[in-house]
């Protein structure tokens, strides 16, 4: 370190300025004072240290400023770019989005006319913005995962040439199979409904359904209500009733009332067949909670002990049910048993509204035969039967010795009338006098 004279201004190392002899903010005294020069010099080589980061970090050597601007520039070009790309895919959605509304409004119309013309329709309807370009320009677009639309598109023209090439057998397959289940609809039903019948060759409409039962457990999703109602009657119209046991047995299809409805009404066709169709129908009614209707079956198919388990287990069906269900099937044996006591319980039937509902539905014949059975057991029978029926009332009584009265059994009609007189409180009613307020009940 070397000093001049006072006065004199001289740099010095480490960034010492020298003032009159001494380093500038000091005293004289202190210039002169080691101790003092030395703290001097750690406050500068602190400061020096200081400025040298700040300028490491805030400024850049103009080399490094000519790099960052151009990696700047790159990047103002990527963002440009994927913006681009976000408009164009964001463009692509509302096209496929088009495309997909169009080819489900074409398959729900069994495909008739365009498919472009369906198309330019959907797309008049969307409030679209921007130009979406012409019909071809909306089918020509394909991001990746909207594949889908154009294989569905080519799987309906492929589906489409087998029917024009009268290969339905191939095309029956192809729609049962199609993906999405995109031809197992009435649409395509439509379309083997109109090939008609090929002489010396399987119904075109049966092959389809053949075709679309046989691959529904597969897919595990039966076929619709409707597809199952036509299925039915199609294998029905062609005396396949084998096929129709086969497709409710293995649980293909939708039950529904209409397609127990349809078994059931074959079954008076088919004389032959006509307990298997029943017992068809029975099944499909059991399964929608269709009680009255499988309770029915039940009776026709002569299971009146089923039946009658049947009644018991679900206790829901009222004296007008069961006075219905004479009247579809007004067999002896059931009304025998829906008016005595079931298994130490009541009898779930009054005799005598049975009899009176059978004459008052011109069921004479029946009414009769139910009379002479009550006949034959005297007045003690007649009497017994009276006391234990809880819901034929006194009027209903009298209209019952009436009946037998008007139909030769003269001895039953004085039975009956002579136990209503003798009970207690009892008196018979005149005809002519209607200001009497008959009794709920015959008995206490």
């Amino acid at each position: 370190m070397q000093f001049h004279t006072p006065g004199s201004l001289v740099t010095v190392s480490r960034g010492w300025s020298l003032v009159g002899g001494r380093a500038a903010g000091m005293t004289l005294q202190e210039s002169v004072n080691l101790d003092a020069l030395t703290k001097h010099l750690k406050h500068l080589e602190d400061k020096y240290a200081e400025i040298k980061q700040t300028m490491s970090i805030k400024y850049v050597s103009a080399q490094r400023k000519a790099d960052l601007d151009e990696e700047m520039i790159m990047l103002l070009k990527q963002r440009d770019v994927a913006e681009n790309l976000n408009k164009e895919l964001q463009s692509r959605h509302q096209r496929m989005q088009i495309i997909s509304h169009a080819l489900t409004s074409w398959v729900r119309s069994d495909m008739s006319g365009s498919f472009q013309v369906t198309v330019e329709q959907i797309q008049k309807t969307k409030d679209l913005h921007g130009d979406q370009g012409t019909v071809e320009d909306l089918l020509e677009d394909d991001p990746s995962k909207a594949k889908e639309a154009e294989i569905l598109l080519c799987y309906i023209e492929r589906f489409n040439e087998l029917i024009t090439l009268g290969e339905y057998e191939k095309a029956a397959i192809f729609a049962a199979n199609s993906p999405r289940r995109i031809l197992r609809n009435i649409g395509t039903m439509n379309k083997f409904k109109a090939a008609g019948k090929i002489r010396g060759k399987p119904s075109p409409l049966l092959l389809f359904f053949e075709a679309l039962f046989s691959t529904s457990q597969a897919s595990k999703r039966p076929i619709d209500a409707a597809l199952t109602v036509e299925g039915i009657k199609c294998g029905l119209s062609e005396k396949r009733l084998d096929l129709v046991i086969h497709w409710v047995t293995q649980e293909r299809l939708t039950f529904s009332e209409e397609a127990g409805d349809v078994i059931h009404d074959y079954a008076e066709q088919d004389t032959y067949n006509k307990a298997k169709c029943v017992a068809l129908a029975q099944i499909i009614y059991n399964e929608c909670g269709l009680h009255k209707k499988a309770l029915l079956c039940l009776c026709k198919l002569g299971q009146i002990y089923g039946a009658m388990e049947y009644i018991q287990q679900f206790k829901d069906f009222t004296s007008d049910d069961l006075l219905q269900l004479i009247t579809l099937c007004p067999q002896t044996e059931l009304i025998h048993c829906l008016t005595k006591e079931w298994n130490g319980k009541p009898p779930p039937l009054s005799l005598g509204l049975a009899i009176l509902h059978l004459f008052s539905v011109d069921m004479k014949k029946v009414g009769i035969k139910l009379l002479q059975e009550v006949n034959k057991g005297g007045k003690d029978a007649v009497e017994h039967l009276m006391i234990n029926d809880p819901f034929c009332s006194l009027e209903r009584w009298q209209e019952m010795a009436d009946i037998c009265l008007q139909n030769g059994f003269d001895k039953l009609s004085n039975d009956i009338m002579s136990i209503l007189r003798s009970q207690a409180g009892v008196t018979e009613i005149s005809e002519e006098d209607d200001s009497v307020n008959l009794m709920g009940h015959v008995f206490w």
